[in-house]
């Protein structure tokens, strides 16, 4: 227990000590507000923001597109989770848990709707026979570390990744508690791709589950944390992680519903291919300063 800090024997909300997410953050569900939404021409509506969780489903879908499955064609809508959009009554039906990204299959009547990212995944890996294997200990294999990353990952965002960059102070016992979870878990993940090139065989979900996390964050992208964590002696993660960040579907799911970064990254939302060439956020503001 803490010399400055005895819990209540009752607790109630405070929202004012949320730090940066205090806004968005509240201690119950449902909807704030009545908001449809939108629907696009494409059987597969995708409403998301490009966290990690939502970069994992823009992935899956700009890999299954390269492969040649022209079913995986997308409307990709964007949430903006910091005005709290997931709280509208329509994204709410989709997802009654309010969190990005989330999935509606309107090939499917009435629509189908997938939420959780991990979900996404695996849906989209059946129903385009993609990215999962088919015999039992690889796709065993594959789901455990699937499963793994979604156990984990909270360590990391929710744990190391709040208390490190977003939380109101700078606290020493939640920092290093967390930190020493995600090293612990780049270690095992380090361990595990000795001598591998992928996951799990061939590159599958599990890589697309994983690497939006960790991939990024050993190529300095999440929470400005790469010096502290000492990333680089993370070899194999690190080959692993540039190895998938080469890829050019990888680089386009980074894009799709980006609303940070560079202006040339930036995709707010994709409802065709050639969206990547004409739409991107430098391109709007160009065309805007000039009028045309």
């Amino acid at each position: 227990m803490s010399d400055t800090y005895t819990p209540p024997k009752v607790w109630t909300w405070e929202q004012e000590s949320g730090g940066k997410f205090a806004s968005i953050n509240r201690p119950i569900a449902g909807p704030t507000h009545d908001k449809d939404l939108p629907v696009g021409q494409h059987p597969l509506q995708l409403y998301s923001l490009a966290t990690p969780n939502g970069v994992k489903a823009t992935v899956m879908l700009e890999e299954l597109l390269a492969k040649g499955h022209s079913g995986a064609e997308y409307d990709a809508w964007l949430i903006n989770i910091g005005e709290g959009d997931q709280f509208g009554s329509g994204f709410v039906e989709i997802n009654p848990n309010s969190k990005i990204p989330a999935l509606a299959d309107h090939s499917i009547d009435p629509p189908l709707r997938v939420f959780e990212s991990a979900s996404i995944l695996f849906y989209l890996a059946e129903k385009f026979g993609e990215f999962l294997p088919t015999e039992t200990r690889a796709r065993t294999e594959c789901m455990n570390w699937v499963m793994w990353q979604m156990g984990s990952a909270p360590y990391l965002g929710g744990g190391f990744g709040h208390f490190y960059a977003y939380a109101p102070e700078k606290w020493e016992y939640p920092i290093n508690r967390f930190a020493m979870e995600t090293k612990r878990q780049l270690d095992v993940l380090n361990r595990h791709l000795e001598g591998r090139d992928f996951m799990v065989g061939d590159y599958s979900i599990a890589d697309m589950a994983i690497w939006p996390w960790y991939g990024q964050l050993v190529l300095g992208r999440l929470y400005d944390a790469a010096e502290f964590l000492d990333v680089a002696s993370y070899e194999h993660v690190m080959r692993w992680a540039k190895a998938i960040n080469a890829r050019p579907a990888v680089q386009r799911g980074r894009m799709v519903n980006r609303t940070f970064g560079e202006l040339n990254t930036q995709l707010h939302e994709r409802h065709d291919a050639g969206d990547f060439d004409t739409k991107t956020q430098d391109k709007i503001e160009a065309a805007d300063k000039s009028g045309t």
